[in-house]
């Protein structure tokens, strides 16, 4: 029963996932007015499971950390209950922030259920230096290093039309546009699908490559039903944006996501997507403070929330037998 339950419970993580995550990578087509939202969020959904096929063979680094190991003992990262917790309240955390258009990050949502259920199963012996060298700095280091590049590559494109007066082939920047996004997509689910697939891989029916698939089309459902109010908050309410200012966002995006991927760090693809489009936001002037101060809050309180839940969700399971 309780490996039933947590095939259920990794399910509803990578459908969450989907709703809060999918749009990232193709918000700045929408909000620059590139394509129109149904074009967008299938090229999302395509683009990212080729990311979570890809993940099954260059990932693997991922699959370790999010199993819990290193953070708690094997004794409990290989139980069904302390996974059950983890992917239960990561899944909530997730979901009732897409349905309240925050786009928060999967990863630290993760991060924070590790650590609660891991806080109540053995206490303040969790590994509290591992988790800051191999989780915390990654997430927070993202977004500053993102906005500082949006930031950079806008005004080194600004300045190098205003210096040269470059012709502008418009349909050559939206074909680079669909493809950075469709790379940051790609990379999205390159880097998600292996931290969310490691929750199941103690069911002994699933090889690392039918973990993959399956929670790769929970994530595609996820943003096809689910996804739509995030898609409003970055799109639109983070700046206003034109075509140069979305592929710039986007190039910094992609790059910075498959270098993490590529060498097993945990970053939030949420952070720096949100921190690219801030940066060339404030280069343009055109930020809206308020909500990304919203923003903002909503991270603070991930890593809590979903620490709380999990905790909680662990001590109500402990006692059950498979």
């Amino acid at each position: 029963m309780l490996l039933i339950s947590l095939f259920i419970a990794t399910l509803f993580l990578a459908y969450s996932n989907g709703a809060n995550d999918n749009f990232q990578g193709v918000a700045t087509l929408f909000g620059s007015r590139t394509s129109s939202y149904q074009t967008v969020i299938l090229w999302a959904t395509f683009t990212t499971f080729a990311g979570a096929v890809t993940a099954t063979f260059l990932a693997s680094t991922l699959i370790k950390n999010f199993s819990g190991k290193g953070l708690v003992p094997d004794a409990i990262a290989n139980t069904p209950q302390f996974h059950i917790a983890v992917a239960s309240a990561a899944g909530l955390t997730v979901l009732i922030a897409a349905l309240m258009g925050f786009p928060i990050s999967t990863t630290h949502s993760l991060t924070g259920a590790i650590v609660g259920a891991g806080l109540v199963a053995i206490g303040l012996k969790v590994n509290f230096a591992a988790l800051g060298t191999s989780f915390i700095l990654p997430l927070l280091l993202s977004p500053i290093i993102a906005i500082l590049l949006g930031a950079g590559i806008y005004s080194l494109s600004s300045y190098i039309n205003s210096k040269w007066h470059l012709p502008v082939n418009q349909k050559m920047i939206d074909n680079c546009h669909f493809i950075s996004a469709g790379i940051i997509s790609f990379a999205r689910g390159l880097n998600d699908t292996p931290k969310i697939v490691s929750l199941i891989l103690i069911i002994e029916y699933f090889s690392i490559q039918g973990g993959m698939i399956t929670i790769a089309i929970a994530m595609a459902l996820g943003g096809l039903i689910n996804s739509q109010k995030v898609a409003v908050t970055m799109s639109t309410k983070i700046t206003s944006m034109n075509h140069t200012q979305g592929l710039s966002a986007n190039i910094v995006t992609g790059f910075l996501v498959i270098a993490a991927s590529r060498f097993g760090l945990p970053v939030s693809t949420t952070y720096v997507s949100v921190g690219s489009i801030f940066g060339v936001g404030l280069i343009g002037k055109k930020t809206n403070m308020r909500v990304c101060y919203q923003i903002l809050l909503s991270w603070i309180l991930t890593l809590p929330t979903a620490a709380i839940i999990s905790g909680i969700t662990y001590r109500l399971l402990q006692g059950y037998k498979i």
